[in-house]
């Protein structure tokens, strides 16, 4: 079930204009899923970019009442939360308003089971900047929620993602390619979510999905792919071979 808080042809990236999905219809979206009684069949909800500070709060609610709605013996005993705190990115900053900004911080990560924010997000969310993969841990640690951290600093000429919980934090880190197309960040956490619903452990999820990010991004560079080739690559996102160097902090 997707309820989209905006509509593009394109990536904003390359010029692409969209236009935002206004609250009153954006409610009635989710009030008809509601009405199928489907809220209680939900495993997994993951939220993104919200263009006005109203969306997060219709979404706010809406992660509430799908957590008590009734549900069957035969789906899991509370669905997962997976917020990405769309906000921003170095070295522009916030690219959401501050409103939404502050929406997603107060209402949402508190609701989240995991979040997986990029490194200047992890910096916004604790008020702090972060320039190290240590101070990345201790962020995560401070704010007091699991998190999958992208973008996280690792080696020269490298990307990491960072996994942290309340007992272990591990970094997963691959070399950097230059010029990949955007989503990555996207790619991620939908990787992740899928691995935590499959009954997976986190850090194995996150092992996975760091595999299947590197993999993506160097298929995109060596087909020349304007975008990521998710749907060329579907088994590969499961059944990644890339390898990544597992550093445990």
């Amino acid at each position: 079930m997707l309820a989209p808080t905006v509509m593009f042809g394109r990536t904003p990236a390359r010029g692409g204009r969209g236009e935002v999905t206004q609250p009153d219809v954006f409610r009635r979206m989710l009030g008809d899923i509601e009405a199928d009684a489907l809220f209680g069949l939900v495993d997994l909800i993951i939220t993104g970019h919200f263009s006005n500070p109203e969306q997060v709060e219709i979404a706010a609610g809406v992660i509430e009442r799908v957590r008590k709605a009734k549900r069957s013996n035969d789906w899991g005993p509370r669905p997962l939360v997976l917020v990405d705190p769309v906000l921003g990115d170095a070295p522009g900053g916030l690219y959401v308003s501050p409103e939404v900004a502050e929406g997603v911080e107060t209402l949402l990560v508190p609701l989240g089971d995991w979040i997986t924010p990029n490194l200047w997000e992890l910096g916004f969310l604790t008020d702090r900047q972060i320039t190290t993969v240590d101070q990345a841990r201790d962020a995560v640690r401070r704010l007091g929620k699991p998190a999958l951290v992208t973008s996280a600093p690792a080696g020269p000429d490298e990307i990491g993602l960072l996994y942290v919980d309340k007992e272990e934090a591990v970094l997963f880190a691959h070399p950097r390619v230059k010029d990949t197309p955007k989503g990555t960040g996207d790619l991620v956490t939908a990787s992740f979510g899928a691995g935590l619903v499959e009954g997976m452990d986190p850090r194995d999820a996150a092992e996975r999905t760091a595999r299947a990010a590197a993999e993506i991004v160097l298929a995109s560079r060596l087909w020349k792919s304007a975008e990521l080739p998710i749907i060329a690559m579907a088994d590969r996102l499961v059944n990644p071979t890339a390898k990544v160097r597992v550093e445990v902090l």
